[in-house]
């Protein structure tokens, strides 16, 4: 019954996809064949499968992809050796280290010693002063893959009031830099929220564009979304389950109760968790081309 309701991920995926495989031709018609380097430290369950499908995902499209293992006892030292062996390497194009990286490690001192170029998620601080500028380098994966949601499902964000909960480096920040961008796909008034923010439910009722991305499983109810609005639910959250998994996936919106009053919602999984692997992919192929100095025609 509410099925137009939903914002589904993967045909906005496969269309993100199309345009990867088309510039995939014309870097290989150069000679130029991208290569994915993925750190994972330690064996987080969630982090495996993901760095998986990032892996499955590269070489389906005929991406050139590897998956570097390090042990959870790995030093800080010999993990920021490893990331120099790959910003030296001329044939790997992009560099991810798969986070949260165990406790002993230096975030920040790792996403520092990434060489600028080779970043896909746009974590270094160039990137994400270009970001903020207007003029970037690459988007980060899963704020990216939210506008591109918004523009196949031809939602207008101009002039629209966008709420977003959550102030992550990963997701919250630059996604109130994205929404604000002076362009035809943003101009949106932006408001953002979080744990410290008193009335919170006050400032969610008034979004016409409302994203959640805090991790609370079903935080956001019925009364905290205002009818008609548009709701990103960015959260994966496992909640325990009488089923063979023992679990199941749920966003940080309380979809059932949400889902009568809003005029479109992505659900979980399969709305915003597809378009994170596809951006990244594309952020691959971006940086792959800008080291060669070739020019593709693909956009955000």
């Amino acid at each position: 019954m509410f099925e137009e309701k939903l914002l589904k991920g993967k045909p906005v995926a496969e269309h993100v996809y199309q345009k990867v495989a088309s510039g995939l031709e014309k870097l290989k018609s150069h000679h130029v064949l991208p290569k994915l380097s993925v750190i994972l430290v330690g064996n987080d369950p969630a982090s495996k499968v993901y760095v998986g499908r990032k892996e499955k995902t590269s070489k389906k499209l005929g991406m050139d992809s590897e998956t570097v293992y390090l042990p959870q006892e790995t030093s800080e030292k010999e993990l920021l050796r490893m990331i120099d062996k790959l910003n030296a390497d001329p044939a790997v194009h992009g560099i991810l280290v798969q986070l949260p990286l165990p406790e002993h490690i230096n975030e920040h001192n790792v996403i520092m010693r990434i060489n600028p170029d080779k970043d896909v998620d746009c974590f270094h601080p160039r990137n994400v002063g270009l970001l903020v500028s207007g003029k970037p380098y690459v988007l980060p994966c899963t704020p990216a893959g939210i506008m591109e949601i918004l523009k196949y499902y031809d939602i207008s964000l101009s002039g629209k009031h966008a709420v977003v909960i959550g102030r992550s480096n990963i997701v919250g920040k630059p996604m109130a830099n994205l929404l604000l961008q002076k362009n035809e796909r943003a101009n949106a008034t932006v408001t953002v929220v979080h744990s410290r923010t008193e009335n919170l439910a006050e400032h969610t009722r008034r979004a016409d564009v409302l994203i959640a991305a805090m991790g609370k499983p079903a935080f956001v109810s019925a009364e905290m979304v205002k009818q008609g609005a548009v709701v990103i639910d960015v959260g994966i959250n496992r909640v325990e389950a009488d089923n063979d998994k023992g679990y199941r996936l749920v966003g940080d919106v309380d979809f059932d109760s949400v889902l009568p009053n809003v005029r479109a919602i992505t659900p979980v999984p399969g709305g915003v968790g597809p378009m994170t692997i596809a951006m990244l992919m594309f952020n691959t192929l971006t940086v792959a081309a800008n080291q060669n100095g070739i020019k593709l025609n693909s956009s955000h």
